[in-house]
């Protein structure tokens, strides 16, 4: 099953380096927190999670960028989400200037489910037996 999720934010001048656009590392800023609402929404708390001995870490990102945003820019982060396989859960996420619909990154996000430390099956979290 894919989960569809959109959340809408606005560049705040201090996000932006000297060259006036966003600086790169933001828009992982973007994704993470677009990441743990999403993931709020469907019942999953990251901190109820981690008291019980379970954390959730990206294990890897692949990012593209495609456009630079700018102070006062308005935008959507979109998020797909899907298992692959036991381990993994696949975050397909890209940023998008409004009203444009300008792709400005591009991103596969891939996380898993650690307890105490070693890898467990993302369906045995709960929650994520839902995807």
């Amino acid at each position: 099953m894919t989960n569809t999720f959109e959340l809408e934010f606005e560049v705040r001048d201090y996000e932006c380096d000297l060259q006036g656009i966003v600086n790169n590392a933001r828009y992982l800023n973007y994704l993470e927190h677009t990441r743990h609402k999403f993931l709020l929404s469907k019942g999953i708390d990251f901190a109820k999670l981690h008291d019980e001995g379970i954390d959730l870490v990206v294990s890897r990102i692949e990012i593209d960028y495609k456009y630079s945003l700018t102070s006062g820019d308005k935008f959507i982060v979109r998020l797909n989400a899907h298992k692959e396989g036991f381990l993994r859960m696949i975050f397909e996420q890209e940023v998008v200037k409004l009203p444009e619909q300008k792709i400005a990154v591009k991103a596969k996000v891939i996380g898993v489910g650690l307890k105490n430390g070693r890898p467990i099956k993302i369906d045995s979290i709960p929650g994520f037996e839902r995807f």
